[in-house]
């Protein structure tokens, strides 16, 4: 169900996957709500993490 996910996304394609803003997502994260890795400047979103997310707001 989840193999479609790439293993990493960036925040604007982990937010389109969750159907919400870039800025939403990014206010996720930094809140810690999900799960990231920095890279340098960037900031990418494990699948694992977003699975999480998924699963736990049911």
């Amino acid at each position: 169900m989840y193999d479609d996910i790439p293993l990493m996304l960036t925040v604007g394609d982990a937010g389109k996957l969750l159907h919400i803003g870039r800025n939403r997502m990014y206010e996720m994260v930094h809140a810690g709500r999900i799960q990231y890795i920095r890279n340098g400047k960037r900031i990418l979103i494990p699948r694992n993490a977003v699975i999480a997310f998924l699963e736990s707001c049911h």
